[in-house]
């Protein structure tokens, strides 16, 4: 049973993890081609807040497991 409750919000901050390492890479092959890369910058930003809603919904489990023992 603690498997399952260990593992909450670890999908979400890998699709954020994602979406931040796509929006980088993004970015540094339009500033190579000397455009600037605006629209990359909010998937990057995109990105962090879904890592962050990912880490918070981790931090809610593991604060409820304790009151439950």
């Amino acid at each position: 049973m603690e498997a399952e409750y260990g593992k909450r919000g670890v999908k979400t901050k890998l699709l954020g993890f994602i979406l931040m390492v796509l929006g980088v890479l993004d970015s540094l092959l339009t500033l190579r081609g000397g455009v600037p890369a605006y629209e990359f910058l909010l998937l990057i930003f995109v990105g962090v807040c879904v890592f962050a809603i990912g880490a918070v919904r981790g931090t809610q489990q593991s604060s409820s497991e304790v009151n439950e023992v």
